[in-house]
């Protein structure tokens, strides 16, 4: 049934206004058919212990809620659930007959004025931010409390949810996050118990609600009106909440796409709006908790290798810098730096950047796939280029130092630590990383990789034989660029370590990790 529905879904004839093209998206738990002005949303018959859609019950019990939950916020934007039929033979959308499935029914949004795509091209201002404050407040308002929802404002539930969290992470310690950041942010989140009263307050004061759930800036659209939407139907666990937890979701996000002016301004116009300034005591404490589920839930995508190679990496990098994020809240995070493997090539930067980024649960920037990505070729693919000539020629490798520096930048605004693998061998392209670094208020550690020249050779020969090496040294390359490396003397000697590599590459990870904490 599942793949019928994927095929018959996809075309125009299905559906009773014959949009020209229909597009489909898909999520581990629904297909979502994009059908000219309209969306058609179909939950998949899933199990995944948080929900439960695998008998069509259930999956139009669920539809139901989806639509009345929603139009809390959304009331135009749902237009209620249809059936899915067989008319001979065929599938088709609000036909007529015993529905065989069930679709959720709404108006189409504007992609271009969803609010996270508004943000990335600086189209978000405080005008904004105080229309979504006046939206929320006067939802939380009137949103359902008491009762059974007050439980999971108690200390007990609210620790199962994060007790559940750290469980589930603990296999992912030294691969997404360091061994410290895991518990810095678990004996930050632990001491907030001890302070039961604080809790117990929040349920006196009926703040304890049938909350959205899912707030972020994908789930906010911006047409004219603030549009917020898809809220979490299935299950009540992650819907009942302190409103607080749910406000520290768009805080956090606003955090994690660099606008912490946004985010701190959303936080201080929703305590004085809604009178409830006891919210800000436990900001950092349900921003820490949002953003470490989000790394988890990466985590979990890292580990689907139906995913793909590019995606699972993609997915690795994003958990790790909500690892980070979370820390940033404790108030207790390591200083931010920014730990620079440079040296000739074929010396172990990159096998050595890649193992300090995984026991430190941060992301590398590397040089070769990136000069690759920027002149359009993959990174595996080879390019045997004279010295200096090619896409190794100055101006291309300046523009590979600035993006290098551009997108460290946008880490460290996070409170991510960055690993950059690149020769950096003339004084100019350390500077980028040592004025910008200062800029943004980070540490700068340069780590110069050394070893043997008959290990050099052997190591440019098995690249050479490797199809899936992005380096294209050879030898002669090699002998080139050494007689133009100009030794770092421009760094200071504290901030500069030496390393032959041609010892354990785990072992002189543990001491760089050892170093840099």
């Amino acid at each position: 049934m599942s793949i019928e529905i994927e095929r018959a879904l996809r075309d125009p004839n299905a559906y009773p206004h014959r949009p020209e093209t229909v597009d489909m998206a898909e999520t581990h738990i629904s297909w979502v058919f994009l059908a000219g002005d309209l969306v058609y949303k179909v939950k998949k018959p899933v199990n995944f212990g948080f929900l439960d859609f695998t008998d069509l019950p259930k999956r139009r019990r669920f539809c139901e809620e989806e639509v009345r939950l929603n139009r809390r916020l959304a009331p135009d934007l749902y237009l209620g659930i249809v059936g899915i039929t067989r008319e001979n033979g065929e599938l088709r959308m609000e036909g007529s007959g015993d529905p065989i499935e069930y679709a959720v029914k709404m108006k189409r949004l504007p992609e271009e004025r969803m609010m996270n795509r508004l943000l990335e091209q600086g189209q978000v201002n405080e005008t904004t931010i105080r229309r979504i404050c006046e939206l929320l407040v006067d939802f939380y308002d009137k949103a359902e409390t008491g009762g059974e929802i007050d439980r999971y404002g108690e200390i007990e539930s609210i620790r199962f949810n994060t007790d559940e969290n750290f469980s589930q992470t603990e296999e992912y310690v030294g691969v997404a996050l360091s061994e410290r950041r895991f518990e810095t942010i678990r004996s930050f989140t632990n001491r907030f118990y001890e302070d039961r009263e604080l809790f117990e307050s929040r349920v006196r004061a009926k703040r304890i609600r049938d909350c959205h759930g899912d707030l972020h800036s994908g789930n906010i659209c911006i047409p004219g009106e603030v549009i917020i939407y898809d809220c979490i139907e299935f299950n009540e666990r992650f819907r009942y909440s302190d409103v607080t937890a749910d406000i520290a979701f768009l805080s956090m996000d606003l955090d994690f796409k660099g606008r912490r002016d946004l985010s701190e301004l959303f936080v201080r116009e929703f305590a004085l709006k809604s009178g409830d300034m006891e919210s800000l005591l436990l900001m950092d404490f349900y921003k820490c908790y949002r953003a470490y589920v989000r790394g988890k839930i990466l985590c979990f995508a890292f580990d689907q290798a139906e995913s793909g190679i590019e995606r699972q990496s993609q997915a690795l990098e994003t958990a790790k810098k909500y690892f980070a994020l979370a820390e940033s809240y404790t108030g207790e995070a390591a200083p931010i730096r920014v730990i620079v493997l440079f040296g000739l090539i074929a010396t172990g930067k990159s096998t050595l950047a890649e193992a300090l980024g995984a026991r430190l649960g941060v992301p590398v920037i590397s040089s070769d796939p990136l000069r690759k990505n920027l002149v359009g070729l993959a990174p595996s693919s080879r390019q045997f280029e004279d010295f200096g000539q090619g896409i190794y020629d100055k101006e291309t490798t300046e523009t590979v130092y600035r993006k290098m520096v551009q997108d460290t930048e946008k880490l460290l605004a996070q409170g991510q630590t960055v690993i950059l693998d690149a020769s950096f061998r003339e004084p100019d392209h350390r500077s980028l990383v040592m004025e910008s670094a200062k800029r943004m208020g980070a540490e700068t550690m340069f780590v110069l990789c050394e070893c043997d020249e008959d290990l050099i050779r052997r190591r440019l020969s098995e690249r050479l034989a490797d199809p899936l090496a992005a380096s294209d040294g050879r030898w002669e390359i090699y002998q080139q660029q050494k007689a133009r490396f100009q030794e770092p003397s421009d760094i200071a000697p504290g901030d500069l370590v030496r390393v032959n590599t041609g010892a354990d590459i785990q072992t002189t990870a543990a001491l760089l990790e050892r170093l840099s904490s």
